[in-house]
C-alpha cells in the first residue's frame, strides 16, 4: 500500500561480502581465481543471490574483474590503481587525523596504543594478515572520531587496493618501521600537536611505495 519494497536479506549479502573481499585481500583467492557464485555460495553455506550480489560490489571496487556470459575473476594487482588509491587514502587520512584531534579523549589514545601492541604482537607471531587488521583499527581512531562518513566510506572502498598489495609483498623492516612511526603518532596525538600528526600521518602512507618495486 506504501509502495514500499519488500527488503531483502542484506545481512547475508554482506555476510558473503565481507568473507570473499577478506580471502582476496589476503591471498586465499588469487589474482585469475575464477569465481563462480554457485560454488562459492556452496563454500558460504548461502543461496546465489547474495553471493551474486557481493561479487558485483567487489566487481565496482576493483577486486573482481566481470564480463556477462563469460567470466567472473579475482582482478589482478594492478599498481598504477594502488598509487592512485594510496595518494587519496593518504590524503584523507592526514584531513581525519586534523578534523578528528581536538574530539580525542584519553580513551581514544588509549584504543591506538591498544592497536599498536596488536600490531606488534601479529608481527612478532608472523601473522601478517593479524598485523595489517591491528594496523586498520588504530588507523580507524581518528576516521571514527572525525566523524566524517563520507571520509569513512572512501577509505572503505580504497583501503582494501592497498592492504592487498601489503600482504604480498609486506617485509620486517617495513613492520619495524611502522611500529615506531605508530608510536610517534600516538604520541604526537596525545600532545595535542595537529601539525604533528599530520605530518607523521603523511610519512606513514607515504612510506608504502616500496611496494611498488618489483
Amino acid at each position: 500500500m506504501s509502495g514500499l519494497v519488500k527488503i531483502q536479506r542484506p545481512l547475508l549479502r554482506d555476510e558473503a561480502y565481507d568473507s570473499l573481499r577478506r580471502a582476496i585481500v589476503e591471498g586465499d583467492l588469487a589474482p585469475g581465481t575464477d569465481l563462480r557464485d554457485a560454488d562459492l555460495a556452496t563454500e558460504l553455506g548461502l543461496s546465489r543471490a547474495p553471493v551474486r550480489q557481493a561479487l558485483t560490489r567487489l566487481a565496482a571496487e576493483g577486486l573482481v574483474d566481470s564480463k556477462p556470459q563469460s567470466y567472473t575473476r579475482v582482478a589482478p594487482i594492478v599498481t598504477d590503481d594502488v598509487r592512485d588509491a594510496l595518494q587519496l587514502v593518504r590524503t584523507l587520512h592526514e584531513f581525519a587525523v586534523r578534523a578528528a584531534l581536538p574530539r580525542f579523549t584519553t580513551a581514544h589514545v588509549a584504543q591506538m596504543r591498544v592497536a599498536n601492541a596488536a600490531f606488534v604482537a601479529a608481527i612478532a607471531d608472523g601473522d601478517l594478515a593479524a598485523a595489517i587488521e591491528a594496523d586498520d583499527r588504530l588507523h580507524d581512531v581518528p576516521v571514527e572520531v572525525c566523524g566524517n562518513r563520507a571520509v569513512a566510506n572512501t577509505l572503505d572502498r580504497y583501503t582494501p587496493l592497498l592492504r592487498r598489495l601489503e600482504l604480498a609483498r609486506f617485509s620486517t623492516a617495513m613492520a619495524h618501521r611502522s611500529i615506531a612511526r605508530h608510536d610517534e603518532l600516538i604520541d604526537a596525538i596525545e600532545a595535542r600537536d595537529t601539525d604533528e600528526a599530520s605530518r607523521l600521518t603523511s610519512t606513514i602512507w607515504a612510506e608504502l611505495p616500496p611496494l611498488f618495486d618489483s
